[in-house]
């Protein structure tokens, strides 16, 4: 812990955010090119990532110093003449009033080394615990005092032990929504024999401490994150303090702050997957790979609205019956189903108000209402209402889809009653 984390923008997103926080940042590596960090959702060790420090030489704050013996945790004899010479040079160059974002490489690699490590020698380097940098001595031993910095991140993962074999992994950011700013220390190996001669190896570390309430089913260990502006993290980038001090551990503590903590896909775990939605939690709306959206999606018409957006036009029906007028809202279908029902009921009421003179000869049961009573149909605007023909429910008038006999004597053509007309169809 911590053994992958999110960076997934660009250094000027980068530069933008912290300046915002008012971070000071006089320099920042170029959003592409052979120098340029990685951008990943599944940020894991080798990766070159974005650190944050004040402008120092390469072998850190404070004065240049000369060893006479080289052996682990100080500089080879080797490496002291390569920094009195370059002393000069790099003190002309820097400036530790000014602050930097610079990409480095995650897994620190000691300035003493000589040749490039491989890949597990590297992963014992990724993260270094707050109590081996309480004692005196050891490998983080000159880093600590010179070259401290800021790992910035968008968050980290961690795994969630559910079984002998099964691990969830959960995503864990700020609240607030700000960057995280891990503690750190760097450092730079100069080669100068082999293929590599010349080149600088630039290479961090995160710094771990005991994991806070929020986070202790989780995990027993977390990262020191540091809020922009506070003194814990000035006290830490202040390149005038140069030897290890009860202040600068004290800085080294679990956060405070508020954190979310969820879930995420298992697809993080493979180191070389890189998906936005690693940093979705499984159970939201947002992430295609919940499998309650699938369910919630099936039977739903491909490229169309859902039947709650499908709005149906509606009419306003308003019948007055002994001078008390009535408002109904009814669909289109349902005042067409009316007007087309076996009893016609919509009918007759239309053919009394336009005057009619003829009178329904066998009306049925449930159209027994006042001769006087009416019903109009108001269409509100964009809506149009279709226009239909109007027909009696007992009388064919017009002419008729078939044929039909001519009508007795003492009868007006088209006066026929309905009945005879389906018994002449017959």
């Amino acid at each position: 812990m911590c053994g992958r984390y999110a960076l997934a923008l660009r250094p000027s997103q980068v530069r933008r955010m912290l300046e915002e926080n008012d971070m000071q940042v006089d320099g920042a590596p170029e959003d592409e090119g052979p120098g340029a960090p990685r951008q990943s959702h599944n940020f894991a060790p080798g990766y070159h990532g974005i650190v944050y420090r004040a402008d120092v030489p390469d072998y850190g704050a404070g004065p240049a110093k000369e060893h006479s013996s080289g052996t682990k945790g100080s500089s080879s004899a080797k490496d002291d003449t390569a920094v009195t010479n370059n002393t000069k040079t790099d003190q002309d160059a820097h400036d530790p009033n000014h602050f930097i974002l610079q990409s480095m490489k995650w897994g620190l690699v000691p300035f003493w080394t000589k040749r490039n490590p491989d890949y597990s020698s590297v992963m014992k380097t990724i993260n270094c615990r707050d109590d081996s940098l309480a004692q005196n001595g050891g490998m983080w031993n000159t880093m600590k005092a010179r070259k401290r910095c800021l790992v910035i991140a968008q968050g980290f993962y961690e795994w969630l032990k559910v079984g002998p074999k099964e691990k969830v992994p959960h995503y864990v950011k700020r609240k607030d929504g700000k960057l995280m700013c891990f503690a750190g220390l760097w450092d730079c190996v100069r080669y100068e024999e082999g293929e590599r001669e010349g080149e600088r190896n630039y290479t961090y570390t995160i710094i771990t401490t005991d994991s806070n309430a929020q986070l202790k089913f989780l995990h027993d260990r977390m990262p020191v994150i540091l809020d922009p502006g506070s003194e814990a993290m000035r006290i830490w980038l202040d390149p005038e303090r140069h030897e290890w001090s009860k202040d600068l551990q004290g800085v080294l503590k679990p956060y405070e702050g508020e954190l979310e903590v969820y879930p995420v896909s298992k697809e993080v775990g493979k180191v070389g997957n890189d998906s936005p939605s690693f940093i979705i939690p499984v159970a939201s709306r947002e992430n295609k790979g919940n499998i309650a959206n699938f369910f919630a999606n099936q039977g739903k018409p491909k490229g169309k609205a859902s039947l709650k957006d499908q709005t149906e036009p509606e009419v306003e029906v308003v019948t007055e019956m002994d001078g008390v007028k009535r408002v109904k809202t009814e669909s289109l279908d349902e005042v067409a189903k009316d007007a087309d029902d076996g009893g016609m009921k919509r009918e007759q009421e239309h053919a009394v108000t336009a005057g009619s003179k003829r009178r329904a000869e066998s009306p049925a049961p449930e159209e027994k209402e006042p001769p006087h009573k009416k019903a109009t149909v108001k269409s509100p605007s964009p809506v149009t209402q279709p226009t239909r023909k109007t027909r009696s429910a007992t009388t064919n008038v017009g002419k008729s889809p078939a044929k039909v006999k001519a009508p007795a004597k003492g009868k007006e053509p088209g006066a026929q009653k309905i009945t005879k007309f389906f018994g002449n169809s017959a």
